[in-house]
């Protein structure tokens, strides 16, 4: 998985797996598009206006967490 952050255009990008094929971007809202495969595998995960919805929790802090054992990673959004 990789996170993405272009400051020029405010978006964010979840990137799930590598495009191998087309794939069709399905708008979910006003902020937020995915791109899907046609056999329904999830590539993408696009967030505009990020900054705004990265920041809304933690206090621009991401948090990755294994929820097996715990352990815990921060980062700090710019």
């Amino acid at each position: 998985m990789r996170l993405t952050y272009d400051p020029r255009y405010n978006i964010a990008y979840i990137r799930l797996h590598e495009k191998t094929s087309e794939v069709e971007t399905i708008k979910v809202g006003e902020e937020i598009n995915i791109d899907i495969a046609p056999d329904g595998t999830i590539y993408g995960i696009e967030l505009l206006n990020a900054n705004e919805q990265l920041k809304k929790e933690d206090a621009g802090r991401l948090f990755i967490i294994n929820k097996a054992t715990g352990e815990k990673s921060e980062l700090t959004l710019p």
